[in-house]
């Protein structure tokens, strides 16, 4: 059996979990919003509460991944997400349902970064972007299942059922990983286990490391906007400033769901097709944040658009956003094949920190204004929310294009 088969797709199926949890709240936040009376910062904080333990958990699951291996790592993981997606459906108020939230985080914690950790042992170094990249597109059918399908089921078994069939999933794939992932490649040589403390220690170098400094700010902005959006704000955007109903906006939001698929395996093939010719492996993730940051100006200025319009604008923004684990291998590269799982846990850390505080800020901006009649959010707190991020991420664009001569040099 193909390796891709074997080992990435069941680790892959992590992420469509990761990805159906993260934005469902777009679709199911106005509910859950009337449901518990929440406000804009609350309904933020409901969603940052799972980048709260998903970041939290990235430097334990990147020492675990490097010390257990992917598999028993995430058999562990995916059992535990599903009981946190049971405690979700069975929520009687906002206290459990964000605790449910929490334990989702850690759950999902490890989804990109153990498949990343697997396929840095079992295939060629140029391969790894494609095949990560490939492993992204199928995770990116959860972020597809939460839009359109879940806009559909609703009526049928509401926002609990929808929590009790991510359960079921969760159970399903914990399995499967199990009984269809090996442990290491044959005749891969485990590296000397260390103590904890040692272990833990190894984050020094890799956050102080110069490639790491230059580029993580940017591909963690790059990644993190997809986060934030698609994980909430760009379903109420979609209601309060392009003025679309329900079902519009799950067509939208089906759209950015397509979009992050299509580029998780566009950009992980380009990227290794540029990197196999002597490119630099930032190329792809450069050329992506230009496209982002461009099309934040674009929905600042909200000229009026056809729903169509929109859904390219969503799809194009959320195409550009999947380029950022392209930036994970990029700096992972630098680094020995032991090191990868913790490279890709400090990116994924600081990056989940920061989509934690945007989406709380962003909902406090936002609250800054009084709601409308309605009971949406007046459009100006969307343009000074969507205003600061694009500042942010030309901020770390500029940080990291001090030395042009990074998009022609050596493969590292």
């Amino acid at each position: 059996m193909p390796i891709f088969l074997r080992v990435t797709l069941p680790l892959a199926f992590v992420n469509v979990l990761n990805q159906a949890s993260r934005a469902m709240l777009a679709v199911i936040g106005p509910l859950l919003a009337l449901e518990f009376s929440l406000s804009a910062s609350d309904l933020g904080l409901l969603a940052a509460v799972l980048f709260v333990a998903y970041a939290g958990a990235q430097l334990p699951v990147g020492v675990a991944l490097d010390r257990y291996g992917a598999r028993r790592v995430q058999t562990a993981l995916a059992t535990l997400s599903g009981g946190a997606f049971l405690l979700c459906a069975l929520a009687d108020g906002v206290l459990m349902l964000g605790f449910g939230r929490f334990l989702t985080g850690i759950g999902i914690s490890a989804g990109l970064m153990a498949m990343l950790k697997a396929n840095t042992q079992w295939f060629p170094r140029a391969r790894v972007a494609a095949m990560t990249g490939g492993g992204v597109f199928i995770g990116g059918l959860g972020g597809m299942m939460a839009t359109l399908p879940l806009q559909a089921l609703l009526p049928l078994v509401g926002w609990r059922g929808g929590f009790a069939v991510l359960a079921l999933m969760s159970f399903a794939i914990a399995i499967w990983i199990w009984l269809s992932v090996a442990d290491a490649p044959p005749g891969h040589v485990r590296p000397k286990t260390r103590g904890l403390i040692s272990e833990v220690k190894a984050f020094g170098p890799i956050f102080t490391h110069p490639y790491f400094l230059r580029f993580v700010p940017a591909i963690i902005i790059l990644s993190g906007l997809n986060f934030v959006y698609q994980g909430l704000w760009a379903g109420p955007w979609l209601r309060d400033v392009a003025g679309l109903d329900a079902a519009a906006r799950a067509v939208v939001l089906f759209a950015y769901a397509c979009g992050m698929a299509g580029g998780s395996l566009g950009n992980g093939q380009a990227a290794s097709f540029f990197q196999a010719r002597g490119h630099s492996p930032m190329l792809v993730p450069c050329i992506a944040m230009g496209v982002q940051l461009t099309l934040q100006a674009v929905l600042i200025i909200s000229p009026p658009m056809s729903l169509w319009a929109l859904c390219l604008i969503w799809f194009t923004f959320a195409f550009s956003g999947s380029a950022g684990p392209m930036g994970y291998t990029a700096v992972g590269q630098r680094f020995a094949p032991e090191y990868a799982g913790r490279v890709a846990t400090a990116i994924n850390g600081s990056m989940l920190v920061m989509v934690f505080i945007l989406q709380y800020v962003i909902g406090a901006i936002i609250d800054l204004w009084p709601r409308t009649p309605s009971g949406g959010w007046d459009s100006a707190g969307y343009f000074w929310a969507m205003g600061g991020t694009l500042a942010l991420q030309a901020i770390t664009i500029l940080w990291a294009w001090r030395l042009h001569s990074v998009l022609k040099g050596p493969t590292p």
